[in-house]
């Protein structure tokens, strides 16, 4: 930090005569440095955040990133490509909230990028959760919510996190995006997701020893589903996005030659990941030229159970996480002190604490079931208390934030956190509602520099979500229908496509939405017959999807050597079953289907009533 303030002070000495204009935006004139804003990022090549003061004095100040030692022409070129993709989809109607930037190589291996506002790496967000944050399935979801307390803030923000996260998948796939970390995927507070970094591209991707780093076919993480959820379990918000996925890689393929074209042109521009036809043949081979849209939906949704299920992804992100460590520490100044709070706040504030305890615990059940702790909390002037609601996670991060900000003090013992059995039972929040105000009262009681640094106090600070609950009585209701069925009742919607080419009959089985059963979720799969059939020789069976009333297929069922008019005779029987291991398959619901009602020479796609 001192080499850098050295150097942009003689940087600086440059402005006492000149104004700039940004080459990255030349209608933008820079008149001075904010030095004390400058800083850098701890990527390898240690690019500069660069803060100039704007010649406009209406004007906001202008953030840029200088970086050497990476050719910023193959950054330039990706975002190009993302560009042109994000215009074909605009132009067939589909609006993905792209976050476009601006990239420009100044010289060799040099350049500046353009810095998003109101942005963090998925890192930063993970970390707040400790170093094995990218295990986790909630850091996003929290973090988002911070930034957007009311529900209506929240549901734009995981609806732009939906739409922006299926067109990163599908970009990073076309172009072969490698060396995918936690540092070079960004959220913005409004919920929309970008890459940045394109060192890599056309699937030269890093090694690790002998292994491929980006082992996945793109980046796709737990912790990304539970935003697209709203929580663990699969919804009908994960079957937008699969069908988001599907449709803007169609409409990519399309445009095939348009991408091989203009990447073409680039051959003999000396980019070393883009030299030959064999790079070439990587967007090729992405775009699955040979294929039907239907075919081109199934392997796509594929792509994303495959990276939906893999670990590395975590462990990339993980040893990241390690590789960093050495850069961290609590957040500087002007950033937010816990993950929870978008602010920090001090005694001077908010006045000092006279008395703090744990009053009670509550069960919620939005997004999933769980204990929250009521913190009854008296200060100084204050005739009624405030009552702040915190998670047992919440207080951990509490704990282990005063322990890299007083490495040397003696804090109280925290509860382990480690259970044997279920974790969400009343038994448990019982016991830690003792240990919980146990450890409250010690804290309060540490030294002064403790008990009244910004950190403890920030900690209890109402939040939106503290000032929104009904009384301390209140307890949130489950929403949705969680309560069980009546015996035997069917229910929910099936989505399918029905085509016809070649003698052969197409169904495609899509989602299948709401589900009824009792109990447990059920594990569903789709059988179907061609009517009349009293052999049962037409049976078709779709895979078993687990535990979810909202399963994603995508599979096709086909029947080949059936001419159009042997159709219009036939019925299309569908049923939903629920595999059991241990009992008789459970019947979800089924729909019979005249085949004389479609119109075959033609696709036809819609949701029908179980």
């Amino acid at each position: 930090q001192a080499a850098l303030q050295n150097g942009m002070e003689r940087v600086q000495l440059f402005f006492l005569k000149n104004k700039c204009r940004l080459p990255l935006n030349p209608s933008l004139v820079a008149k001075e440095l904010n030095i004390k804003a400058c800083s850098f990022f701890s990527s390898n090549a240690v690019p500069l955040k660069v803060a100039l003061i704007n010649a406009d004095p209406l004007g906001e100040e202008i953030n840029v990133m200088f970086k050497v030692g990476e050719d910023l022409r193959q950054d330039m070129l990706a975002l190009q490509m993302i560009k042109i993709m994000d215009k074909i989809w605009l132009q067939e109607g589909l609006d993905l909230r792209m976050v476009i930037f601006k990239c420009l190589s100044t010289g060799k291996d040099r350049g500046m990028v353009e810095l998003v506002p109101a942005s963090d790496t998925l890192r930063k967000i993970q970390v707040e959760y400790g170093v094995t944050g990218s295990f986790k399935d909630k850091p996003l979801a929290e973090w988002l919510r911070k930034y957007n307390p009311t529900e209506e803030e929240y549901d734009k923000a995981s609806e732009n996190f939906i739409y922006s996260c299926a067109g990163c998948c599908v970009a990073t796939y076309v172009l072969g995006i490698c060396d995918r970390h936690n540092d070079n995927i960004m959220l913005r507070n409004t919920g929309h997701m970008f890459h940045i970094d394109f060192g890599k591209f056309l699937g030269h991707a890093q090694m690790f020893g002998s292994f491929k780093r980006d082992r996945a076919p793109f980046v796709l993480t737990s912790d990304m589903a539970y935003v697209i959820n709203g929580g663990e379990k699969p919804t009908i918000r994960f079957q937008l996005f699969v069908d988001l996925c599907c449709q803007a890689y169609n409409l990519i393929r399309k445009h095939a030659n348009l991408f091989l074209n203009l990447l073409s042109l680039m051959l003999s521009s000396g980019l070393p990941e883009l030299s030959g036809i064999q790079d070439l043949k990587y967007v090729q081979d992405a775009l699955q030229p040979q294929t039907t849209d239907a075919e081109a939906t199934i392997f796509f949704t594929r792509l994303i159970e495959s990276s939906l299920g893999s670990v590395a992804t975590k462990f990339n992100f993980f040893i990241h996480n390690l590789a960093q460590l050495r850069f961290s520490g609590l957040p500087s100044n002007d950033e937010p002190i816990l993950s929870f709070s978008a602010k920090t706040y001090s005694l001077k504030q908010d006045g000092r604490i006279k008395q703090v305890s744990v009053f009670t615990y509550q069960k919620r059940y939005n997004p999933d079931k769980h204990y929250i702790y009521v913190v009854r909390v008296l200060r100084e002037g204050q005739v009624e208390p405030t009552f702040v609601f915190r998670t047992f996670d919440e207080f951990q991060e509490l704990h282990n934030k005063l322990g890299i900000l007083f490495p040397l003090w003696k804090l109280p013992g925290f509860p382990n956190k480690m259970v044997l059995g279920r974790t969400h039972i009343k038994d448990v929040a019982a016991k830690r509602k003792v240990e919980l105000n146990s450890y409250i009262q010690s804290l309060m009681n540490s030294s002064s520099e403790v008990a009244e640094c910004d950190l403890v106090y920030t900690f209890f600070h109402p939040l939106l979500r503290d000032e929104k609950v009904e009384g301390i009585d209140g307890i949130a209701k489950p929403t949705g229908s969680l309560s069980s069925p009546t015996s035997g009742k069917v229910g929910g919607e099936v989505k399918l496509s029905i085509s016809y080419r070649n003698s052969t009959l197409f169904i495609m089985v899509m989602h299948i939405k709401d589900l009824v059963k009792d109990g447990a979720d059920p594990n569903p799969y789709v059988k179907t017959y061609l009517l009349p059939d009293t052999h049962k020789t037409s049976k078709r069976k779709t895979k078993i999807s687990r535990k979810t009333r909202n399963p994603t297929f995508n599979e096709m069922l086909v029947y080949s050597g059936y001419s159009m008019e042997t159709l219009k005779q036939r019925e299309l029987q569908l049923s939903v079953l629920s595999a059991e291991s241990l009992r008789e398959n459970f019947y979800l619901g089924g729909i019979t289907l005249s085949l004389k009602d479609f119109n075959l020479s033609k696709e036809t796609v819609n949701w029908y009533r179980l």
